[in-house]
C-alpha cells in the first residue's frame, strides 16, 4: 500500500485508464462494436458537371472556457487591468522590435496595462510567420497553413477580448487521414460528443479500423500513460529521445510511426520522427488529450492580416500604442557600463529609439545576427546558439475545376507533404464553388528536417512538380497527365484537373527546430539585461513553436515588463546549463551581423522568389 494520497490517487488514475481501454477494446472485438460506429464519416462529394456538391459547413463553437488552462490565462489576462494596471509615474514608453503574433500580444497586453508599447517592424506587412500579401490577381498567399485548436487557451482567450470569435469556422471534431495504400480514401478519428477526455481520443482511435489492428492500438497506450499521470516532468525527461527511439525504448509497433507519428511530427514541426523531440509529441499530446474539445479545428475566416492582425493593431492604438511598419532595427545599442544596459535603438534610416523599456520579439536567427557585443559572453545568451529556425514550404495550388475534397484539414501521410487542405471548401473568403485551392506544407525539405533533398534550393518548378506526382499518387482519379508536369505522366484518362497556377512560398528560417535535446536551450523571457525581455515562440514557454506559443510568448513578456514597472520582485532566469557556462568563457565577441537586404527572407519570414525577391535574397 503506498504511504501517501499521492501514488494512490495515481494508482487510481491508472486504473481507470487501463479499465476504459479494456472495455473498449471488448466492446470493439465484440457484437456491440455497431453501437459505437462513428457519429460522422468522411464524405467526399460526387462531382456533377464539373462542379462539386460539397458545401462548406462550419459548426458551432464547442465549450472551450471550461478547462483549467483556459481559467488560468483567462486570469492573467485580466490581471493586466487590474493588479498590474500603470499607475501616475509607472507608466512605460515599451519599444518592441518584431510585428509577428508575439511582438503585436506583448503590445496588446502592455497596453491593457496602461503602458505606452510601440511596435516596430521592419516588413511592409505584419504577422510575421501568419504574415500575407496578395499576388497580383488578388489572391492572397500565406507564409504558412495556419488551424486554430481548441486546446489554444490564450488565442481563444485572445478572440474573446477582441470580440472575433465569430471569425473562426469551426469544423467538426475529427482528425482526417488520407489513405497512402488506398488512394484516394480517407480514414478518421472521430471524437464522440459527450465522451470525456482523454477517453474521447483513446475511443477515437480505437473505432478506426483502418490504421491500426486492435494489438497494435493497445501496444501504443501503456508507453503514454506517464505522460497523463506525471505530466509535464516526465514530458521534459524525454527532450533527450526523438520520437523513433522513444517509441523503440518503449516496444511502441513500428507501425504507429508510419500509420500516426510521421503526419503528426510533420504537423507539428514540420520534421521526420527520426528528427523530432519526443517532448514535442507528447507536450501536444498532453495539451490536447486533456481537454474535451482540445483536438477540435477551426479554420480562420479570410487572410489573417485583415481578420487577426488588425483587429490586435486597433485595440492597441485604441488603448495609446502605436505600430510602426517598414522600420527596420539596424543595431541595439548599448551603453559602457558592465551590465549591457541599452542606451537606444539605432534605426536602418539613422533615426534613434529610446525608451524605458526594450522588448524583442524577433526570430531567433535574427536575434542571434542583432546580439550586441556586450552580451555575446553572457551565458544567458549564449543558449541560443543551440536554436535555430527549421526550414518549410507553403504552396498555393489553384485548379482548373473542383477537386473531391473534405470540409476539414488533411493529413495526407506523404513523405512529401504534412498537411493540406482545400481552401475553397474551408474558407469563406477563399470559397469557390467551381475551382479548387489547394493550400499545401511541403516538409520535410532539409537534412535538418530528416529529409533527403534540400527542397529550399530547389526551383519552384522542381517543388511543383514533385507536389503534383505526390497529388497524382495520392488521388490517381482527378490529376491529370499534364505535360508540363513530367511527375504526372502515368496518369490514367479519368484524371482532368489541371493547374492554372502556383505560388511557392519559401521559409529558410521557421520555428525553432524542435530536435532532441534542445528544450532545455530555450530562454526565460526574463533576461539579465536590465529593462530588457525576450518575446517569442522560441522562450521558454509550454506551448512549443505555434500561433499559440508566440501569443503566450508575447504575454509572458508583457507580464515581465508590466511587473518590473510595478516595483514586483524581478522573475527568475531560467536554469542555464553548464555547458553553456563553459563555452560563454571561451567566447570571442565580435561585431553583430546585423540583417542586410530588404526582403521578408532576410527579416525571417517567408517569400515567393520572384527576380526581385531572388535579387534582394542574394543581397
Amino acid at each position: 500500500r503506498p504511504r501517501t494520497g499521492e501514488p494512490t490517487m495515481m494508482k487510481m488514475k491508472t486504473f481507470i485508464v487501463l479499465r476504459a481501454i479494456a472495455t473498449t477494446a471488448t466492446l470493439m472485438v465484440g457484437t456491440a462494436v455497431t453501437a459505437f460506429a462513428p457519429y460522422t464519416r468522411v464524405s467526399t462529394p460526387s462531382i456533377r458537371n464539373g462542379a462539386s456538391t460539397l458545401v462548406m459547413k462550419d459548426y458551432p463553437k464547442p465549450n472551450l472556457e471550461d478547462t483549467d488552462n483556459y481559467r488560468n490565462f483567462e486570469r492573467l489576462s485580466k490581471r493586466f487591468g487590474d493588479e498590474l494596471k500603470a499607475n501616475n509615474g509607472e507608466k512605460k514608453k515599451v519599444a518592441i522590435i518584431g510585428g509577428g503574433l508575439s511582438g503585436l500580444a506583448c503590445a496588446k497586453y502592455l497596453s491593457d496595462a496602461g503602458h505606452e508599447p510601440t511596435v516596430y517592424e521592419a516588413r511592409d506587412v505584419l504577422g510575421g510567420k501568419v504574415s500575407a500579401w496578395q499576388d497580383a490577381d488578388g489572391d492572397w498567399i500565406e507564409t504558412g497553413l495556419h488551424i486554430f485548436f481548441g486546446a489554444y487557451p490564450n488565442m481563444m482567450n485572445l478572440f474573446a477580448e477582441l470580440g472575433i470569435h465569430d471569425r473562426l469556422q469551426w469544423k467538426i471534431h475529427q482528425m482526417i487521414f488520407a489513405m497512402q495504400e488506398l488512394p484516394g480514401e480517407f480514414t478518421t478519428f472521430d471524437f464522440i460528443p459527450g465522451i470525456p477526455a482523454p477517453f474521447n481520443f483513446g475511443l477515437a482511435i480505437l473505432m478506426n479500423q483502418k490504421m491500426l489492428t486492435l494489438g497494435e492500438k493497445l501496444q501504443t497506450a501503456p508507453p503514454l500513460l506517464p505522460m497523463l499521470l506525471e505530466g509535464q516532468p516526465f514530458i521534459d525527461a524525454q527532450d533527450e529521445l526523438s520520437v523513433l527511439e522513444f517509441m523503440r525504448k518503449y516496444g511502441m509497433p513500428e507501425r504507429i510511426n508510419e500509420e500516426v507519428f510521421i503526419s503528426m511530427a510533420k504537423a507539428l514541426d514540420f520534421i521526420d520522427p527520426d528528427k523530432l523531440s519526443m517532448t514535442v509529441v507528447l507536450t501536444a499530446m498532453n495539451r490536447f488529450l486533456n481537454e474535451d474539445n482540445g483536438l477540435q479545428m477551426a479554420f480562420l475566416d479570410g487572410n489573417q492580416p485583415d481578420r487577426l492582425c488588425k483587429p490586435m493593431v486597433d485595440h492597441i492604438e485604441s488603448k495609446g500604442g502605436s505600430i510602426v511598419m517598414s522600420s527596420p532595427v539596424k543595431e541595439i545599442v548599448t551603453n559602457d557600463d558592465e551590465d549591457g544596459s541599452i542606451k537606444h535603438l539605432l534605426m536602418r534610416d539613422g533615426t534613434k529609439v529610446v525608451a524605458d523599456e526594450y522588448v524583442s520579439a524577433m526570430p531567433v536567427d535574427i536575434f542571434k545576427r542583432m546580439l550586441p557585443k556586450a552580451w555575446q559572453t553572457m551565458p544567458y545568451f549564449r543558449q541560443v546558439d543551440e536554436l535555430e529556425g527549421i526550414p518549410v514550404i507553403n504552396l498555393h495550388l489553384w485548379f482548373d475545376r473542383k477537386l473531391k475534397a473534405v470540409d476539414h484539414l488533411c493529413f495526407s501521410r506523404s513523405p512529401l507533404l504534412s498537411v493540406y487542405a482545400d481552401m475553397s471548401v474551408t474558407c469563406k473568403e477563399y470559397y469557390d464553388t467551381s475551382k479548387s485551392m489547394l493550400e499545401l506544407v511541403f516538409a520535410p525539405c532539409s537534412p535538418l528536417a530528416g529529409g533527403n533533398v534540400n527542397w529550399i534550393s530547389k526551383t519552384d518548378e522542381e517543388i511543383i512538380d514533385a507536389t503534383m506526382g505526390e497529388l497524382a499518387r495520392l488521388f490517381p482519379t482527378e490529376i491529370a497527365n499534364d505535360p508540363t508536369w513530367p511527375a504526372t505522366s502515368s496518369q490514367g484518362p479519368n484524371g482532368q484537373a489541371k493547374l492554372l497556377k502556383y505560388a511557392v512560398v519559401k521559409v529558410p528560417r521557421s520555428v525553432y527546430a524542435a530536435i532532441p535535446g534542445r528544450n532545455k536551450y530555450r530562454p526565460s523571457q526574463t533576461t539579465p539585461i536590465p529593462h530588457f525581455t525576450l518575446a517569442g515562440d522560441w522562450t521558454s514557454q509550454k506551448y512549443l513553436g505555434s500561433m499559440e506559443g508566440a501569443l503566450l510568448g508575447g504575454k509572458l513578456a508583457a507580464e515581465v515588463v508590466a511587473e518590473r514597472a510595478k516595483g514586483m520582485p524581478a522573475r527568475d532566469i531560467k536554469t542555464i546549463q553548464p555547458d553553456i557556462y563553459e563555452r560563454a568563457k571561451k567566447y570571442e565577441p565580435r561585431k553583430p551581423l546585423g540583417v542586410k537586404g530588404e526582403g521578408a527572407i532576410a527579416f525571417g519570414g517567408g517569400a515567393t522568389l520572384t527576380k526581385q525577391s531572388e535579387k534582394l535574397l542574394k543581397e
